[in-house]
């Protein structure tokens, strides 16, 4: 089950632990967009062994693949979905934790948002 998270509580773990705790954020951000896509992806571990080897070149794929899974998971579920590849890509190029938090965010929203078959069940 995916829990929704605090964004602000886990920036500041983030800037508290010198970004340990974001590196845990990496992994469970991951690991809650395979749960919700229900299919198969690259593990949360595993992304981040790959972004510490190749000295973070793999975050920005990383952040293009949440991306459009994130993408598929809002379509599942009848949510308008919208680009933010590019955005993605610039913020972590900035601020790692930026784009952290704007993934949050989707996760969070996606978590709240009924889903497709309970719009349509409706009932008077």
């Amino acid at each position: 089950m995916v829990n929704k998270k605090n964004i602000v509580v886990s920036i500041i773990f983030s800037i508290i632990t010198f970004g340990i705790y974001g590196l845990f954020w990496i992994v469970k951000q991951t690991d809650d967009s395979i749960t919700l896509v229900e299919e198969k992806g690259t593990q949360g571990l595993t992304v981040l062994f790959f972004t510490i080897i190749t000295v973070g070149i793999y975050g920005i794929y990383w952040a293009l693949s949440m991306n459009k899974r994130l993408n598929k998971i809002e379509i599942k579920k009848g949510i308008e979905s919208k680009n933010y590849g590019v955005l993605y890509i610039a913020f972590y190029l900035l601020g790692v934790i930026i784009t952290l938090a704007l993934i949050q965010s989707r996760i969070n929203c996606i978590i709240n948002a009924p889903a497709k078959d309970d719009i349509n069940d409706l009932s008077i």
